[in-house]
């Protein structure tokens, strides 16, 4: 697997972290989910798999099977991606549901169950119910994502859905903040960059008035000399 950065998750919400799991970061794009050994990477930062259950992938999995895996990982990313452009900016309604058949689709194939378990926390152990997964096929390691799609589809307003203003980029993000105006992905990434032109552009207007060129002199000598 090719060295890559760490992906990003500055969504604000997991599900659209998944759709900017394709992202340019610097100059060059990347795509975390190019590979099953991509996909494998990008859900254990995602931390939507076990530890455990990744390495016994890793181990079990056929040639070619994750990269299978991958592919359809993508397809279901560009299918959620055209539902939130075509949806973002506004309140999502049930008339919706009709075009939500592909991921109702993947949600039925779950196996996920409850257990009561012994979780570790600062102040001592406790008992938890938590859901846990039978993990049988490769194909299972999607429906961690199929249930946050889902969430983000049911929990999240998409009137706060937002596309990234910077020049050319493509992350998508939920805006919490009080006043809703947010306008980049990070301020690391896009909002540096916007404030960057625009300090050249106030430059290169400051040399302009104080270093007209020879089209400017000629016009101002002819305004003075019509005076």
């Amino acid at each position: 697997m090719q060295h890559r950065p760490p992906a990003l998750f500055v969504a604000e919400s997991l599900g659209l972290d998944f759709l900017n799991s394709i992202a340019t970061p610097v100059d060059t794009p990347v795509d975390w989910l190019d590979s099953g050994d991509g996909f494998l990477s990008w859900l254990a930062q995602a931390k939507l798999v076990p530890a455990d259950a990744l390495d016994d992938f890793k181990v079990r999995a056929m040639p070619g099977e994750l990269d299978k895996v991958a592919d359809q990982a993508r397809a279901l990313r560009e299918w959620f991606r055209g539902f939130v452009r075509k949806h973002m900016g506004k309140p999502l309604t049930p008339k919706a549901l009709h075009e939500l058949g592909p991921l109702n689709t993947l949600l039925e194939r779950d196996e996920a169950f409850s257990q009561i378990s012994r979780r570790r926390h600062s102040d001592g152990d406790r008992l938890e119910l938590l859901t846990m997964r039978r993990w049988r096929s490769s194909e299972s390691l999607l429906l961690p994502i199929g249930e946050a799609l889902a969430k983000f589809v049911c929990e999240e307003d998409f009137a706060d859905v937002k596309a990234c203003e910077g020049h050319s980029c493509t992350l998508v993000f939920a805006d919490h903040t009080r006043r809703r105006a947010r306008r980049w992905c990070t301020m690391a990434i896009c909002g540096n960059r916007a404030k960057q032109a625009a300090h050249r552009s106030r430059l290169r207007n400051k040399h302009k008035l104080t270093n007209p060129g020879p089209r400017a002199r000629k016009s101002a000598r002819k305004r003075r000399l019509a005076t």
